[in-house]
């Protein structure tokens, strides 16, 4: 069972950094540190991951049940931008404990049990013929990610590139300039933080996924998403690892 993260990622760094944990099967869980897990999280820890099961269609945006047409009110009245959403968690405890720790801390083995779902996930929803062209990270300026010392989409970019045999490109899109942080801002002023931010750059392909850590109001992600088609790309997909609840 899944326990508090801050005191196992500082208290047992050694353990929850150790090479073990590079064992997709029999090493140490990331979560609570018992044995035998696989990809870092032992089969306790994995059941006690919050599931987006019930989720709109088109956003992937969280619901607390099954909707009979499926798409949340917003995307009935505005469909998105991008064809389909593919966010297999809610962000939520543990998840988001977890992915804090890796994008905030460096802390990279609590994402890598993610990543391995998430790849395994994608391969059984798409068949090979189906997937996109290009694998696109959400960008970051280059002042934040020097802050940061890493782009966390781009790192996830790169491992579903890996897992998946799909070009990457993390240049066709990028930031022109830097603006106050998204978070704790309403979708509103979001939307406006925007406006002028992205450009793209090079031959855009014809299918396209966007990928990113986690979407909230899903702002940036539709932005995104239309600069690629104005661009000239004919689709563009969605793909995250967490949905912030509505």
């Amino acid at each position: 069972m899944i326990k508090g993260l801050h005191p196992l990622s500082t208290l047992f760094s050694l353990k929850v950094n150790s090479r073990k944990m590079n064992n997709s099967d029999g090493g140490r869980c990331v979560a609570c540190l018992t044995s035998h897990a696989r990809h870092g999280l032992c089969p306790a820890c994995r059941a006690d991951l919050p599931v987006n099961r019930w989720h709109c269609h088109a956003c992937a945006l969280p619901l607390p049940f099954a909707l009979p047409a499926g798409l949340c009110g917003e995307c009935q009245a505005t469909p998105p931008p991008f064809s389909r959403a593919i966010i297999p968690w809610r962000y939520q405890f543990p998840i988001d404990g977890m992915i804090g720790r890796y994008k905030y801390h460096g802390q990279r083995q609590f994402i890598r049990p993610l990543l391995a779902e998430f790849g395994e996930l994608i391969e059984q929803q798409i068949p090979a013929e189906d997937r996109p062209d290009w694998l696109v990270p959400a960008p970051m300026h280059w002042s934040r990610r020097w802050q940061r010392g890493f782009n966390q989409a781009a790192d996830i970019a790169e491992c579903l590139s890996s897992h998946l045999d799909i070009p990457l490109d993390s240049g066709l899109i990028y930031r022109c300039r830097q603006v106050q942080a998204q978070r704790g801002l309403n979708r509103a002023t979001r939307l406006a933080n925007l406006q002028g931010v992205f450009r793209v750059r090079g031959t855009v392909p014809e299918r396209i996924a966007l990928v990113d850590d986690v979407v909230t109001t899903g702002a940036t992600a539709k932005t995104l998403a239309r600069h690629l088609l104005d661009a000239g790309a004919r689709e563009v997909q969605l793909w995250a690892l967490a949905r912030t609840p509505g």
